[in-house]
């Protein structure tokens, strides 16, 4: 996956779909930050706030995501994860998709297969089939929310499958 030097990378405004990658990691930078701390952080999100971050958490999580509104430690992990290693990865990928930084291949790869299986996990073998403790209420409201943390990295896996991606389009 060495880059060649000799090969040129496209610049920003002929790679749209670069463009949207960084719009959407930035989005996910912003989402670990005000959900993925608080359960990792033990902070209680099972009933209204005054605080507007833990309230909009309330909000999706009371009718929706049982396993989010009560984390078992092993989801505690989870959110960790994506609150403490994801975090600084969206800020490294999205400045790399923005300067065209090759070498962010292997490690794009390497996060999008993380977390499609940990989270393809807990969407699909927990909350839409699991324990019915922790199966969700409102599936679509719960898909909408959740399937792009699986969908986008697949994409991304798909948009990093050859060496020097941004030396082309997609």
């Amino acid at each position: 996956m060495a880059s060649d030097p000799g090969i040129r990378t496209l610049p920003l405004r002929e790679r749209p779909v670069d463009i949207g990658f960084a719009l959407v990691f930035s989005a996910f930078t912003i989402t670990s930050i005000i959900s993925d701390m608080l359960p990792t952080l033990g902070v209680d999100i099972s009933h209204p706030s005054s605080n507007p971050i833990v309230n909009s958490n309330y909000w999706y999580a009371h009718d929706t995501d049982p396993l989010f509104m009560h984390p078992p430690t092993w989801m505690r992990i989870c959110t960790g994860l994506s609150a403490f290693v994801y975090l600084p990865f969206y800020v490294l990928l999205v400045l790399a998709l923005v300067r065209g930084w090759n070498w962010i291949q292997l490690p794009a790869v390497i996060y999008a297969t993380m977390i499609v299986t940990l989270t393809g996990v807990v969407i699909f073998g927990v909350e839409l089939f699991g324990e019915p403790e922790w199966l969700t209420p409102r599936p679509g409201k719960f898909l909408a929310f959740n399937l792009p943390y699986v969908l986008l990295p697949l994409l991304l896996l798909v948009r990093m499958r050859k060496p020097d991606p941004f030396t082309r389009r997609f």
